[in-house]
């Protein structure tokens, strides 16, 4: 993110019944490459012995839980709850970033109305979210491991790279990326490469194994990657389609 984003107010919503405790810090830390995190509420049946793990969290990072008592049986009301503190901070509050911790479907619409006012949203869960919740966030991450944050990749072996080239979205939405991008020498600027696979939907090369997106790309031989003199304080690649053999 640039320095004009590092200002960017953010909304941190959490749905304690499905996100878990102990990835608060791996979140916080996400988030504060957005903006700056002001609202951070937590909605939850407190009493619920199922929720003391997020005590430590909640005095930690300074956030304030929303108490939801079960009004039926097997059904919690922190849904709508959440819900209708989104709205009212999208009305109400100078708010461009929300993100939303939870691995429940049901508030894909609620993505949808965020993202169709402008806002982007990001989004945190597990790999059991429903990929119609996923695809609607402009990033998600998932917190059923440890997602890798340093520039080397951490998948390398051939195996990984076989099965990354057998994922045929994967490669499709990364080619046409690239062609999207390309100059008259088939080499285009890996920074409008990434925007362009984001402004597609929810994407994040750390899902995939790899801290950067050129990580990525590197380990994929049907791509060429090679960087980019701009001096020590601006380092940039470039990204192409490898030319087949004798063509």
């Amino acid at each position: 993110m640039n320095a004009a984003a590092s200002q960017e107010n953010i909304a941190l919503l959490i749905d304690a019944d499905n996100a878990p405790a102990a990835k608060i810090d791996f979140i916080i830390a996400e988030l504060a490459t957005y903006g700056v995190v002001n609202i951070r509420k937590a909605y939850g049946n407190w009493t619920k012995p199922g929720l003391a793990g997020w005590e430590r969290a909640l005095h930690e990072y300074a956030i304030q839980p929303v108490q939801q008592f079960d009004l039926i049986k097997g059904k919690n009301a922190s849904d709508m709850a959440l819900l209708i503190e989104a709205m009212d901070i999208l009305y109400n509050k100078n708010v461009g970033t929300f993100c939303l911790v939870s691995s429940d479907c049901d508030f894909t619409p609620l993505v949808l109305r965020l993202r169709a006012d402008g806002r982007q949203v990001i989004g945190f869960g597990g790999k059991k979210a429903a990929a119609a919740f996923v695809n609607s966030c402009t990033r998600f991450l998932y917190l059923d491991e440890d997602v890798p944050t340093k520039a080397a990749a951490v998948c390398d072996s051939k195996a990984t790279v076989n099965t990354l080239k057998q994922d045929t979205k994967l490669i499709n939405m990364l080619r046409n990326a690239v062609k999207a991008q390309a100059g008259e020498d088939g080499w285009a600027s890996l920074g409008r490469v990434g925007n362009h696979i984001s402004n597609q939907g929810s994407f994040d090369s750390r899902n995939y194994g790899f801290g950067k997106l050129s990580d990525l790309f590197k380990a994929i031989d049907l791509f060429e990657v090679k960087k980019e003199d701009g001096g020590a304080s601006r380092i940039s690649y470039s990204v192409r389609i490898r030319p087949k053999a004798g063509g």
